[in-house]
Formats: C-alpha cells, structure tokens, sequence
C-alpha cells in the first residue's frame, strides 16, 4: 500500500508546470510516478494504523530532469492535502537563499497557474499559507532555523553542502511531528565524502540489505561512487538521466565537447566527482589490465607506504624488464574501526618473503612509522632505499614519471580492483612545485596508500633501467610462432650470471 498513488493524483489534478512549460497540466512521467509511489510506501504501526514507512527520501539525479520543479509540487502536496498533520509548516531549503527559492518560487508559478490552488492560497514573497498552515524559505544559516518545527521539508542540492548543519537543524526539529516527510533531492557534487555523498553511501547499503533503516529511502540513476563510466556514450547518458526520452541528445552532444569532464560528469551524470582533476584520463588505467603472474625469481623493484592504524598499507611489486605492477600486499582499515592497527608482524612477513622470492633490486620505502624495521633490512644487507612521500622534490618528478609510463603504454598491472580504487581515489594537485598525487582532503576516507607504493616501485624501476642501460640488452628475448602457432624464446642470457657480474 502506498500513499504515492494519492500524492500522484493530486499533482496531476491540481499542479501546472512551470518554465518553458508554464501552464500545461503537471502530467508526471513515469519514473516520477514511480518514484513517489515507493518513497510513500506505508506500514502498519503498533495500533493498526497505516503509516508512512519512510521519513527520509533521498534522491540523486542530474539537472534538467525537473527535479526542482517536482520538489515544488510535492511540498504543495504537504502544504494543501497531507493527512498526517493539521497545522503544517513547510520548508524548501537549500545552501544558499537564491537555491532555496528556486523550489519556492516554482511552487509559487505553480499556485499562481491553478485557479483550484491560486483559490485558496495566499501567495506571499517569503511565504504562502493555506489556512493555518505555511510554506517558507530557508538557506543554510543553520542558527537561524533551530526553532523550527516542520513537517515536511525540501532540501535542494545538497550535494554543495560542506555540512550538515541545516540538514540537522531541520530533521532533529521535527521529532513533535506525526509523519514528517523530508526529500533530499540533489545532483551529485565535487565532494565523495561530502555529507550528501554518506547519505548516498548509506542509502545503497539499505538497498543492498547491508544496513538497517526502513525510515530511509534511496533512489539514484547515477553510476555508484568509485564505478568508472564512460561519460562520452549515449547509452551512459540515457541511463543516468530518467527524463532523458523528452531531452534534447544535441544539447548533451555539445555540453560533453565543451564542458570539462569533471563538471559534465556531476551535472550530466550525477556522478561524485572530485573538485581536483583526477589523476589518470577516464579508462586508461583499465585498458593496462594483463592476465600474468610474478615468477619466482624475477627481477622486481618493490615499493612500500606503511600506516599504523586508521589508514592503509601497501607493498607492491614492479617488473623491471616490462614494467608490470604486481600487489603483493595490501592491509587497509575497515570502516567506521576506530581500533584497527595495521598487523606490523604480517607486514614484515610479507616483506621478508618478497625479498626471498624475487630478486629486489631495490626496496624503494616510505620510512615513516617504519624507519626500524628499514634499518634492520638494510643491516641485514637488502637493498633499501628511503623515499619520504612527503617530499616534493622527490614526489614530484615519480608521479610525473610514471604518468608518462601510463600514458605511453609501457607499463601494464594485474588488475588488482584495490589499487585500481585507490588510483581512482587519487586527485591531482599542482602547484609552483610541479604535480603529485594525493588525497581530496588529509581527512578523507579515500586511500591512495597502493597507488603512492605503485609510484615508488615503477620509479624506482625506470631509475634501475636508466642506471643499469645493459640489463635491458641483457633481457630482450627474441620470440617467433612457428606454423603450429608455438612460441620459442631464443637468445635469453642467464640473468642471474649477468647480475653477479
């Protein structure tokens, strides 16, 4: 049961769309429909009676879809025919006062178009009443709004706010209220752990079933934070815009050639999108992907970022004759684990059997927080050479080399899906010292740690191949398939004689 069809019915009945459709009849397409039927699905409470299920309803979707202007009827809805409540106090809110109006004023045009509405409706600048009951705008000075009480609320874009401050001031006044209903509808934004972006986070994990709250409703059409997607394809703007059949495919044509990829990806997409420019081009990093394996004996510079607790750490291994990235050891705190520590005895296992396994020309290491156990493995005569992440002169100059290693094709990975998220993760900053990758923010929950040991080990193996201009000679195998389609390696010296040389 549910209390969307009512909700559907009176919009049509009563509302008139607004813009370059002002004064037609509010005919809602199906996915709009849709979606008030399953955010007002209703439950039984512990008397019998049939109750809204859902307090919160959360929406995600990119502009032009007419998301305001459903936001505006909906809210009249509350204002003019909810059951739930006798004297209502509706609210559109936003980050600023000019966003909060947007809603507000569609609702206005709205009530101004319908002689039904406009009949018993006072249509004010800051506020329309019908009988005992308003409709108000507020913006984000939160200090402002602790004293409101509202029973159903509007929140527009919430995905460009750096806090929850009014999100809180409006939902926790609410507790007095019968049914209070609250819609979040916002596009995506440049911040992934943004306050809009957890409810997002949370949102999937309770349609996923990983989560408990049925007060919580989620619907998006934009692809998942960390899910990669091609924003040149058609098929790809056709599933993340709902409206898309009445929309003009010219007008996404153009915006994808003039508008950065950053910004068509939030607008057009909805998707979370960093406000630094990412790392790699979208897809480079996946077209590297090759099915191998690291042999034993093979001839590797590893690269190694260690934590302690709250963070990640990463030891990964590169090739040195064909720069192929290789994991080999990844620990990374678990959310929301406030005591994790990293296991410092199985780190060091699996650096100890590393060293045995392969042949390491150098272990390129950041010594923060492991400055101990570098020295113990220097003394005990491995290869071990010190690379603070921190340091810009160094940093710099990698990250630069390994980018053009990316770009050029020369280096190819085992398609390790953590160090594919991490590299996702990593945002590029530049500045008058030149560029490095790093985080959106030091506190954000994104790790990098793969991708920064993955920059230490393929420099350091770009730095062995410049030093040592022999070992390449000495590695080319010459192949050739006979006609039975077999490969044979010729002209391959023994290596391990070459390096005890």
């Amino acid at each position: 049961m549910s209390e969307g069809y009512r909700v559907a019915n009176w919009i049509e009945q009563f509302c008139y769309l607004t813009g370059s459709f002002a004064g037609q009849p509010f005919k809602l397409l199906p996915w709009q429909r849709r979606l008030l039927v399953d955010a007002y699905v209703l439950r039984q409470d512990t008397f019998g009676r049939w109750v809204r299920k859902h307090r919160t309803a959360v929406v995600c979707v990119a502009r032009k879809n007419g998301k305001s202007t459903l936001a505006a009827a909906i809210m009249l809805y509350h204002l003019v025919a909810d059951r739930a409540d006798s004297q209502r106090q509706i609210i559109a809110a936003a980050n600023d006062r000019n966003q909060a109006r947007m809603v507000f004023d569609a609702a206005k045009s709205m009530v101004n178009a319908s002689p039904k509405l406009s009949a018993v409706c006072d249509v004010q600048r800051d506020v329309i009443r019908f009988k005992d009951s308003t409709y108000r705008v507020v913006s984000a000075d939160a200090g402002r709004q602790q004293g409101l009480n509202p029973s159903s609320v509007s929140l527009d874009e919430y995905a460009f706010s750096k806090s929850a401050d009014l999100f809180d001031a409006l939902t926790l006044g609410s507790a007095a209220r019968m049914q209070p209903m609250f819609w979040i509808i916002s596009t995506a934004g440049p911040d992934p752990d943004g306050p809009f972006a957890q409810l997002c986070e949370q949102g999937e994990r309770v349609n996923a079933g990983e989560a408990e709250d049925p007060t919580l409703f989620y619907r998006s059409w934009g692809p998942r934070i960390g899910d990669t997607v091609d924003h040149t394809d058609p098929e790809v703007w056709k599933a993340c815009n709902p409206s898309y059949d009445i929309l003009n495919p010219e007008d996404f044509k153009a915006a994808c050639q003039r508008s950065t990829e950053a910004s068509f990806r939030i607008y057009r997409l909805s998707q979370f999108v960093r406000g630094a420019s990412t790392w790699l081009p979208h897809g480079l990093w996946d077209e590297l992907a090759a099915e191998d394996e690291l042999a034993p004996g093979d001839a590797v510079v590893l690269g190694f970022d260690g934590s302690w607790k709250g963070d990640s750490t990463a030891l990964v291994a590169c090739r040195v004759e064909d720069l192929r990235v290789f994991v080999l050891g990844h620990w990374e705190a678990p959310q929301d684990d406030a005591h994790w520590r990293v296991p410092m005895v199985d780190v060091r296992d699996a650096l100890y059997s590393a060293l045995r396994t392969y042949k390491v020309r150098n272990l390129v290491a950041d010594p923060y927080r492991w400055e101990e156990t570098l020295d113990n493995l220097e003394a005990e005569g491995h290869p071990v050479e010190a690379f603070p992440t921190n340091s810009l002169k160094r940093m710099v100059p990698a990250t630069q080399a390994v980018y053009d290693a990316v770009r050029d094709g020369r280096l190819s990975h085992d398609g390790n899906p953590a160090l594919a998220r991490h590299i996702g993760n990593a945002v590029l900053r530049e500045d008058k010292n030149g560029a490095r990758i790093t985080k959106e923010h030091a506190s954000s929950r994104r790790k990098i740690d793969l991708a920064v040991a993955m920059i230490l080990a393929v420099h350091g193996a770009v730095m062995f191949r410049e030093e040592h201009p022999d070992f390449l000679d000495a590695a080319i195998v010459a192949t050739w398939e006979d006609a039975e389609g077999s490969v044979f390696n010729v002209g391959l010296p023994d290596t391990d004689e070459f390096f005890d040389d």
